[in-house]
């Protein structure tokens, strides 16, 4: 056989194994589908068994997260997290975990724009000024009374 018949084969026989596990190749390069070990892939029952598994933990992290929100805690972290558990199983999380980073990036790298940087500094610095002076009138007005010592 020549290369380009080997070629052909293995490009075909990796299109057969990526049809039989669910993997689809994204445009970006980025290879989407199960992460599932071989073996978990090859038993469709144990594969379901597995995405369920998968399924109900990352829900359970993302559900935290979610409730971390209001409460003390790192909320948008852990509802990633449960996304980044999700997207070792399901194609959509995967998009969305990548469509997330993609704007994430995109946000950092505004965000380090000379022009949008000098005029974030300049918003913190007038608000800075109008909160001190605000201060300095409340304290002008009533003064500094401690608790312990505020006459009833």
């Amino acid at each position: 056989m020549s290369a380009e018949s080997d070629e052909r084969s293995g490009a075909a026989a990796t299109a057969a194994r990526s049809s039989v596990t669910g993997d689809v190749a994204a445009p970006a390069g980025l290879v989407l589908g199960s992460r599932a070990p071989e073996f978990v892939k090859r038993r469709r029952t144990l594969h379901l068994s597995w995405q369920v598994g998968v399924f109900i933990v990352g829900f359970a992290v993302v559900v935290a997260g979610v409730i971390m929100l209001p409460l003390p805690g790192p909320g948008w972290l852990v509802i990633f997290a449960g996304m980044a558990i999700w997207a070792t199983e399901f194609v959509w999380a995967q998009l969305v975990l990548h469509w997330t980073k993609r704007k994430v990036t995109e946000a950092a790298q505004r965000a380090l724009d000379p022009r949008v940087r000098r005029r974030n500094i300049i918003l913190t610095t007038v608000g800075l000024v109008i909160v001190g002076v605000l201060g300095a009138v409340y304290l002008w007005n009533f003064g500094i009374e401690m608790p312990w010592k505020i006459e009833q």
